[in-house]
């Protein structure tokens, strides 16, 4: 098998440490300066401390609707992990590339900046946008900045692939995703005389029962989505902190929780039930005691999902482009549906790698991945430079 164009690539994009919590802007400096040897100019959109930067550029004409190719720059920590080789350094060992971001998703990005120089020298008839954003792993949070951008441009891209890991299979839909932080203000008291305090930890563990029996309940009802692993929305409690020591009754407890709909459900309706419940069953029976108590529910992040339709004509597209008849949907979330609710470019997730091989130790990708996404970037070079679409 003949070594992949983009090998080099990938390898230098790897070697930036662009863990979520240090800085892209070195790596987006040489992606700049890449595009720029080529004569392709980028531009950046910087987080408010102006520590990270989205880079978008466009291949061809800038005043015609094109195909967007989106990744994220950013990768998980390997803190605590077991990792046989340096994360930061890609290593080529049996038919696979070792390092953090391999999967996700250096490989699509580094596969995408080797084929600019072809896409150039053969002419674009229809452009080809790059969007390369930071912070998605921590919320789709850097994208968001981007999308404000895009929003007032006078030509968008007519359709976009987010190339995370998807085994190069067509993704049309992921579920949306809200999380939230509930404080619980209690009154402390000794343990002896109980009754005369609020516990806060007990009325958050009402509140997380509560939450349970919803799960529960969409698991039995649905609504159901069987192109999902877990066909129903799920809810889940995933931190909880509180209390000082066992003779006082706490008057503070705090625990996070998540909800992760499908496009059938009504991430509104979800919020609006356990924001009532909290309100109408536990809040007056804590005022009762003292009005000073009560439950703060905060919305930290919204992430909305991904359904398009299978017939749209990115997802017709993009298959041709695979190479592949079949799509599915996934239970992790993307960029996507950011840029499919956000300003109508129709999304899809397709993108070579195994999900399963990310933000785990020994992270790869394969090198007959690489080669897949190389193919698919060779059809698309057909299809842009050639007659084509957009």
């Amino acid at each position: 098998m003949a070594q992949p164009q983009s090998l080099d690539l990938i390898k230098k994009l790897v070697a930036f440490d662009t863990t979520s919590r240090e800085s892209n802007l070195e790596l987006i400096a040489y992606i700049q300066d890449f595009l720029s040897g080529h004569g392709v100019d980028s531009m950046l959109v910087h987080n408010q401390e102006g520590t990270k930067a989205n880079l978008y550029a466009t291949l061809g004409d800038p005043d015609k609707a094109g195909v967007m190719l989106s990744g994220h720059t950013d990768v998980v920590p390997v803190d605590g992990q077991a990792w046989d080789t340096d994360p930061f350094e890609a290593v080529e060992k049996d038919g696979k590339l070792w390092g953090r971001g391999t999967a996700d998703m250096k490989s699509f990005i580094a596969i995408v900046l080797a084929f600019v120089p072809e896409f150039l020298e053969r002419g674009l008839k229809t452009p080809i946008h790059l969007a390369f954003s930071y912070d998605e792993e921590v919320g789709c949070i850097g994208v968001r900045r981007l999308i404000d951008k895009l929003k007032d441009m006078p030509v968008r891209p007519a359709m976009c692939i987010v190339g995370e890991p998807t085994s190069m299979q067509v993704i049309t839909g992921h579920k949306g995703k809200r999380s939230y932080t509930a404080n619980v203000r209690g009154l402390e008291a000794h343990s002896a005389l109980a009754p005369e305090g609020v516990n806060a930890i007990e009325y958050a563990a009402e509140m997380i029962a509560y939450l349970k029996g919803m799960e529960r309940r969409k698991e039995a009802e649905g609504p159901h989505d069987e192109l999902y692993e877990i066909t129903h929305s799920t809810v889940h409690t995933g931190v909880i902190s509180g209390g000082v020591q066992l003779n006082i009754v706490p008057k503070a407890c705090r625990f996070e929780f998540e909800f992760r709909y499908l496009g059938l459900d009504d991430p509104d309706a979800l919020e609006r039930e356990i924001r009532d419940y909290a309100a109408r069953t536990l809040e007056p029976l804590m005022h009762a005691v003292s009005p000073e108590t009560g439950i703060d529910i905060e919305c930290v992040n919204d992430m909305p999902g991904l359904d398009i339709d299978a017939g749209e004509d990115v997802v017709t597209f993009v298959k041709a482009l695979a190479g592949r008849n079949d799509h599915a949907k996934v239970a992790f979330g993307t960029e996507a549906g950011l840029f499919h609710t956000r300003i109508n470019i129709p999304t899809v997730v397709c993108g070579p790698g195994d999900i399963a091989q990310a933000h785990k130790a020994n992270e790869f990708i394969t090198l007959k991945q690489i080669a897949k996404g190389e193919d698919f970037m060779r059809r698309l070079m057909d299809e842009v430079c050639g007659g084509g679409h957009g």
